[in-house]
């Protein structure tokens, strides 16, 4: 085909290997991964790129001025959970970054794979109009990805009939 841009083949073994290291991380995290339903998701605030400074500067000044802690904040859970918060949030950005890289990846071999069945069933197609002995049945398989969408059909010339 022209201009391929997916022209080496993923070994089936990298794969493989790949997906174990994934396991692995997800194993690894299990004990830690919380799940959140959409309407909790939707609640919570968020700490985001232009928050993570504020939560950072906020420890900081807590850490050094304990006496400007309310009582009913605990200084070490807020730790806990600003040091999982930036660690999960760098960690996040990279597998973001792998996702995105996969993803783009998978949609050029992909778009690349579909283009050449097509290429291929318009050969075969052709070849069927002209008879080739084989044709027949590769068409009749793959035809069945394009189902008739129902169109009409254009009004024969006997028909003087006009519908709206």
């Amino acid at each position: 085909m022209k201009n391929s841009q997916h022209t080496q083949a993923i070994p089936s073994t990298v794969l493989d290997q790949a997906q174990t290291k994934i396991d692995e991380a997800r194993a690894l995290l299990a004990p830690y991964i919380l799940a959140l339903t959409p309407a909790e998701r939707q609640t919570l605030p968020k700490m985001g790129e232009k928050t993570i400074g504020f939560v950072e500067k906020a420890f900081d000044y807590a850490r050094q001025n304990p006496n400007l802690v309310p009582p009913y904040l605990s200084l070490d859970a807020f730790g806990v959970d600003f040091s999982d918060a930036h660690g999960l949030w760098t960690l996040l950005n990279s597998v973001r970054q792998l996702e995105e890289g996969i993803d783009d990846t998978e949609m050029i071999a992909g778009s690349e794979a579909y283009q050449a069945a097509l290429v291929f069933y318009r050969s075969v197609k052709t070849a069927t109009a002209q008879d080739i002995p084989g044709a027949k049945a590769v068409y009749e398989e793959l035809k069945t990805r394009f189902p008739q969408s129902g169109r009409p059909r254009a009004a024969s010339r006997s028909d003087n009939s006009v519908t709206n």
